[in-house]
Order: C-alpha cells, then structure tokens, then sequence
C-alpha cells in the first residue's frame, strides 16, 4: 500500500493531517507502511496528479475522498465528516479506506 499526503505551501490543514494517516496505519496494524509527504507547487503539478486542494491524501494513487464536481488546483480543502466540514479527514475516514 502507498499513502501519499499532498499539500501546498502553508497550508494550516497540514499540521492537523499530517498524523492522522499514521494513527490509522497504526491502529490496522500496518506500521510497516511510511507516509509519504509532498508539496504540490504549480498548476500544471496540480492537474499531473489531480490535487483537489491540501491536504489530499493518496492511497495507492487514488483520492478516496474526491468529490467528482471539485475543481483541480493549488487551494485549501474541506472534508465532509459525520459532524461538520473539516480542514482534513478525521482517522475514522481513513480508517475506513486503508482496511
């Protein structure tokens, strides 16, 4: 499995993300398995890899969390959870797409 976390530059939603993948890794067992962590930069990065906004978290390639009317490019994203909009997906969220 490969986890990606995708993100612009100061971006205030990558502090919250940023453990949330490994807390999720951790708690299916897969501590084997390293988050990978890269700074999307340009427009043209952006559509190359389909980045909805940061963060954005890849699993083996593919955006679990992609609404399909969402734009492509360099901006802040939200998440939708069981309670409110969010800066990032809750480990619950990720829970249910790294099983």
């Amino acid at each position: 499995m490969d986890v990606v976390l995708l993100h612009v530059d100061g971006c205030p939603n990558r502090r919250p993300a940023d453990g949330r993948p490994r807390e999720a890794l951790a708690r299916t067992g897969r501590t084997d398995i390293r988050v990978e962590r890269r700074e999307v930069a340009s427009a043209a990065e952006a559509e190359a890899v389909g980045f909805r906004g940061s963060p954005t978290v890849l699993v083996d390639g593919r955006d679990p969390f992609a609404e399909p009317d969402a734009p492509v490019g360099l901006s802040c994203r939200v998440y939708r959870t069981t309670t409110r909009l969010a800066g990032a997906p809750t480990v619950g969220q990720l829970l249910e797409v790294l099983r």
